[in-house]
């Protein structure tokens, strides 16, 4: 069985950028992605409370 897959949407995040990268793949990888991707491209501060607000934003890839 394959892992579940799990996506971060910047469009679903509140950003005065209009971003919309959307990262797929298993959990840690993507809270890790979309914590760098949050520094980097938006200005955020690596903290645990920013991974954590990503963790809890992040949703299980639906598949058809």
């Amino acid at each position: 069985m394959a892992d579940k897959r799990y996506v971060a949407d910047c469009r679903q995040f509140p950003s005065e950028k209009d971003c919309s990268l959307t990262i797929s793949g298993r959990l840690d990888e993507v809270v890790k992605a979309a914590s760098e991707h949050a520094v980097s491209a938006h200005g955020h501060e690596d903290t645990p409370q920013l991974r954590e607000q990503i963790r809890e934003m992040i949703k299980e890839e639906v598949t058809v």
